[in-house]
C-alpha cells in the first residue's frame, strides 16, 4: 500500500507518494538539517493500491516519492531510475520530472 497526494502545479499533475508505513516518520541523522519528515501534510491524502499507484505514476508529470516499494514500482514501470534515487538512512527518495 502507498500513501499519495495529488495536486496541480502550474498546469502539471504533481504526485507525492510514499510507502504507507513511512508516513509520519523522520529519517536521517544528526541535526535537523540532515533529517526529513515524511509528513501527512505532504505525502498523506489517500491510501492507495499498487494498481492505482501505477496509474498515477504513469499519468503524473512531477513525482516526489519516498520508500523502497514506491521507488521499485517506478523503476519497474520505466518511469524512474534507481540511479536517480538518493538514499537517506536506508530510505530511497526519487524526484521525477517528465518533459
Amino acid at each position: 500500500m502507498f500513501s499519495a497526494r495529488v495536486s496541480e502545479y502550474q498546469g502539471n499533475v504533481m504526485l507525492n507518494m510514499c510507502d504507507a508505513e513511512l508516513l509520519g516518520r523522520r529519517v536521517g541523522q544528526g541535526s535537523d538539517d540532515h533529517t526529513m519528515h515524511i509528513s501527512e501534510e505532504y505525502y498523506g491524502g489517500e491510501i492507495i493500491s499498487r494498481e492505482k499507484a501505477s496509474k498515477l505514476l504513469r499519468d503524473s508529470s512531477i513525482i516526489n516519492m519516498v520508500g523502497e516499494k514506491a521507488v521499485a514500482l517506478a523503476v519497474e514501470l520505466g518511469v524512474g531510475s534507481r540511479d536517480g534515487a538518493r538514499i537517506i538512512s536506508d530510505v530511497p527518495f526519487l524526484l521525477i520530472f517528465k518533459m
